[in-house]
């Protein structure tokens, strides 16, 4: 996986022309949107295991990967988690239009005790999978947090995610037997990340009073009838806490344009790129706001759209590359975008469209 998001910008701006400033359209509610249901306050004086791990987890995370997947090991995988109600925090990020990964974690009603969930999956390839585990393993200190997360019907053999916290820094590891093909789980993927920002998650923080004791979900017997509490493409309609159901979050499409002194090949790659804050102050590049990177995609430079969703409310900052040599980096002769402020504000549960034109030949 060719590593655009950490390569620096600045090389090409000494002679850089301004251009228009974003023309987005206004952010407003998605038509049509389902009605969701809001959590159920719990006692604060009830126990709720795994709790720890809410206060553990807003934030932009950055960190390599080492998979055994077929997308393979790369080098850095950018997640910026925040609360998207009292009790949950989500995330979801792109490598490209056909592979997503969603992560969300909340708090659940089961086995007569309330508990932390864990709503994981995306797609892969063209084909989509959501699956959920429930925490039976949790282990806090002041320096150290350890949460064990194992399928919710098939336990710990079929499925297991452990996540770790040490100061400033996170674990994922996630373990599975390989559609049963296997007699024990082996190593799936594991992310070792750093805490590159916590301010993104601020508002969200405020607004939610974040954390708070509130019963989510109650999953009791929601996956009695289940072998295994995974649900895979033509199955999907019947996931107990879909994509229509998620709190807070929106979607925005983005239109990527070519003025007429560039024109694409289809075989090239262009690729998005969006900041909670701007990496230019005038035509001066921060190195340091690299850290404020919150989602990215990859795409064929043929694509004209695309559509970031499950995306947290607030103001971003948008990028857009096109590599004209395939080399991964951005080098003479590579093509992007003469607007560097390009920011577009996002709204609870609401669409956005956003555009960019790519005009302008690195030097």
């Amino acid at each position: 996986m060719k590593n655009y998001s950490g390569i620096l910008f600045a090389i090409f701006f000494s002679v850089m022309l301004t251009s228009p400033s974003c023309k987005c359209k206004k952010d407003k509610p998605e038509e049509n949107a389902p009605v969701v249901e809001e959590p159920e306050t719990i006692n604060p004086s009830t126990t709720v295991r795994g709790y720890g791990i809410l206060a553990h987890l807003p934030g932009i995370w950055n960190g390599p990967v080492v998979s055994s997947t077929m997308l393979g090991s790369y080098p850095e995988w950018i997640v910026d988690f925040r609360p998207v109600s009292a009790a949950q925090v989500s995330a979801k990020n792109e490598l490209d239009s056909l592979n997503n990964i969603l992560m969300s974690f909340f708090i659940v009603k089961h086995g007569g005790e309330y508990k932390m969930a864990f709503r994981n999956g995306g797609g892969f390839a063209g084909s989509n999978r959501i699956a959920y585990a429930v925490v039976d393993s949790v282990s806090e200190s002041p320096n150290q947090s350890f949460y064990r997360f194992s399928d919710f019907r098939a336990g710990k053999n079929r499925l297991y995610t452990n996540v770790e916290f040490k100061t400033d820094s996170m674990i994922i590891h996630v373990y599975t037997n390989v559609y049963n093909s296997l007699s024990a789980p082996v190593s799936h993927m594991m992310w070792r990340a750093k805490l590159q920002d916590a301010s993104s998650a601020s508002n969200a923080i405020a607004h939610f009073s974040f954390p708070q004791k509130q019963e989510v979900k109650d999953f009791s017997t929601t996956f009695d009838a289940k072998p295994e509490a995974i649900y895979y493409d033509n199955d999907l309609a019947n996931d107990p806490y879909n994509a229509a159901a998620q709190p807070y979050l929106g979607k925005t499409t983005i239109n990527i344009s070519y003025d007429a002194a560039h024109t694409p090949d289809p075989a090239k790659k262009v690729f998005l790129m969006i900041t909670t804050q701007s990496l230019f102050s005038g035509f001066s590049y921060i190195p340091a706001n690299l850290k404020y990177r919150s989602r990215y995609v990859f795409l064929a430079a043929s694509d004209t759209q695309f559509t970031f969703d499950y995306m947290h409310p607030g103001t971003y900052y948008l990028y857009s590359f096109y590599d004209t040599n395939g080399d991964g980096m951005y080098s003479s002769g590579d093509w992007t975008s003469s607007n560097l402020s390009n920011s577009f504000t996002l709204g609870d549960r609401g669409t956005q469209t956003a555009n960019t034109q790519i005009n302008f030949t690195i030097p």
